[in-house]
């Protein structure tokens, strides 16, 4: 897979002989409207296809000319999921990461900025020698030498690749002519997959698909041939329906995959082969499947992980109704308009479910507005605490800036004196430090740089290296970020949970515990532990209060949520349901 000259034809690779070993690719569009599902039908073909004995890498292309997603309002856009190497990336890839149970790459994923950005310095540093850079060939072959290279990094004979958006879209124009080319230049080793969307007009009662044939013959328009349709719908699709598509969009009725609308999305690779789409995807890529003990294993875990999430098991492994534990995620990022917004916390919440299946509890998760549980300025409305009873347990996930702090401030307060469980992920930890340095230590006015760096007491202060990176107007891509090593100390929660004393978790945080008050807030031994530090002891990574003061009060400053996978809960968030469970009890 060497680099290919910036005026390569596309006609001129085709002649290219394809090597003995060849890499399959398998590009996946959309049709008809966003958010159909294309990262869960994505993560589902993987999962099948690694069930097939073969090496699978995913991939996400986003259209947008950002050069990451890290700078995005999570309300728009959802949450930012961190890799290992600290990439800033779209929530898709931590549905790679789940459904293929292993840590993905920074070649798994790119953006349009990205491609522009480094074509653009490769032009500034002469590196096509004077040449005119155009879109095509110089940003397509860049995008096809990314395609190639994810492949050559992850040593996997299978590629899916998502390209975001929509058929029809202007932004992802270039992507799907990469794909085309690579289709030219290896016939027999491409194939494309279209996520579809199949309504059903409330006033007409029918499934209509001439939406879907149109987004077909539009993608045609490219020269874009589809293989496969996965029709999503409300409903599951009817042969007759399938017959249908398939005269119309050229391909075989039985290429025609149905995806109703199911409770869970880890069902959906069990769907799928209800249709037999993992054989379907074997015989288009003429590949034969591979039997070998990991792959059926996995395959036979993944069923029982989904079968505990649709039926439920009862602690004695029986189909007896699961206990449930309502759990309480106090976050600011759930409005949008009329309605409530889940996806900034996706990873959150997915890892809540994993822990709490593997404790035979059935978790209820209730999103709570912060903004709720504090008072306007000038304003002396009593507040109702009493509500947080309801719940066996609080989560405040991370997050930046003022709105809501105050709320959040609120509710850590309550779960500290009532002993409700409380778990505070990134900015949920710097906020039970600050709340208890007001409300403990009698520290009026502490809180963090973040928000008033005049403040008389800075429990939370940025990072050094920061104040000089925000001085020069370096955000993008500037936080501590991605995967970073931290010692516990032995005897506390952190350390009972993990069973071991070095551990390695993801980051995304400009500002830390102040060390000036580090000292104070342990009170000689009687007061916050910092259980869990940097290898040199200079940055506090996790503080919790004793288990003999609260049941579970701890907060960590990185993101535990980011390395949950359905197969493996993180040992953290299982501590936390362990002890909402008791609470439950």
């Amino acid at each position: 897979m060497a680099k290919k000259s910036a005026d390569t034809s596309a006609q001129k690779s085709a002649t290219t002989p394809a090597p003995k070993n060849r890499h399959k690719y398998i590009f996946v569009v959309g049709g008809v409207m966003s958010g159909v599902g294309k990262g869960i039908a994505t993560s589902s073909m993987g999962t099948l296809l690694q069930a097939k004995g073969f090496v699978v890498n995913l991939a996400k292309v986003d259209p947008y000319l950002n050069v990451d997603a890290g700078t995005m309002n999570p309300t728009e856009h959802g949450e930012v999921f961190v890799l290992n190497s600290g990439l800033e990336t779209d929530q898709d890839m931590g549905n790679y990461e789940r459904f293929l149970n292993r840590d993905l790459s920074v070649t798994d994923y790119m953006t349009s900025g990205m491609v522009y950005k480094t074509v653009i310095e490769r032009e500034r540093n002469l590196g096509y020698k004077g040449k005119c850079i155009e879109a095509i060939p110089h940003i397509r072959d860049e995008i096809v030498e990314r395609f190639e290279r994810a492949a050559e990094v992850n040593k996997s004979e299978i590629s899916i690749i998502e390209i975001g958006g929509t058929v029809g879209d202007y932004q992802n124009i270039m992507f799907i002519e990469a794909a085309r080319v690579l289709k030219i230049q290896h016939p027999e080793d491409v194939i494309f997959v279209m996520v579809s969307y199949l309504p059903i007009p409330s006033t007409l009662g029918e499934m209509k698909s001439r939406p879907t044939q149109n987004a077909v013959h539009q993608l045609a328009g490219y020269g874009v041939y589809t293989d496969i349709i996965i029709a999503r719908s409300h409903v599951p699709v009817d042969q007759k329906r399938k017959e249908k598509i398939a005269v119309a969009c050229n391909i075989a009725a039985d290429h025609v995959i149905s995806a109703p609308d199911i409770d869970s999305v880890y069902d959906v690779p069990l769907n799928f082969e209800k249709d037999k789409l993992g054989d379907i995807l074997m015989k288009t890529l003429k590949l034969v499947p591979r039997k070998n003990k990991a792959s059926s294993e996995g395959l036979r875990e993944w069923k029982a992980f989904a079968e505990s999430v649709r039926n439920g098991k009862s602690e004695d492994g029986t189909h007896a109704p699961m206990k449930k534990v309502n759990i309480a995620i106090v976050g600011k990022y759930f409005n949008t308009g009329d309605f409530v917004l889940t996806d900034a916390y996706v990873s959150v919440l997915e890892a809540i479910k994993y822990s709490a299946y593997s404790l035979g509890v059935k978790p209820v998760i209730h999103t709570v507005n912060a903004r709720d549980y504090e008072n306007e300025k000038g304003s002396n409305k009593k507040i109702d605490f009493s509500a947080l009873d309801q719940y066996d347990g609080i989560i405040v996930p991370g997050g930046f800036g003022e709105t809501g702090i105050e709320g959040k401030l609120a509710v850590i307060r309550y779960a500290r004196e009532k002993k409700i469980p409380y778990f505070g992920l990134c900015y949920g930890m710097q906020l039970m430090t600050i709340e208890y340095a007001r409300n403990v230590l009698g520290l009026v006015g502490a809180t963090t740089a973040e928000i008033d760096p005049k403040a008389p007491h800075l429990i939370i202060d940025i990072m050094p290296d920061q104040k000089a990176k925000l001085a020069m107007g370096h955000y993008g891509g500037s936080m501590r970020l991605g995967s970073y090593p931290a010692k516990l100390k032995a005897g506390t929660v952190a350390a009972e949970a993990y069973g071991k004393m070095t551990i390695e978790e993801r980051h995304r945080h400009r500002y830390e515990v102040n060390p000036a008050y580090i000292e104070q807030l342990e009170q000689g031994g009687k007061g916050l532990v910092f259980s869990g530090t940097s290898p040199d002891g200079s940055l506090m990574e996790i503080t919790e209060l004793p288990s003999s003061v609260h049941p579970f009060f701890l907060g960590t400053q990185f993101h535990p949520e980011f390395l949950a996978r359905p197969l493996r809960p993180h040992p953290l968030f299982t501590a936390f349901i362990k002890a909402s469970k008791k609470r439950l009890g």
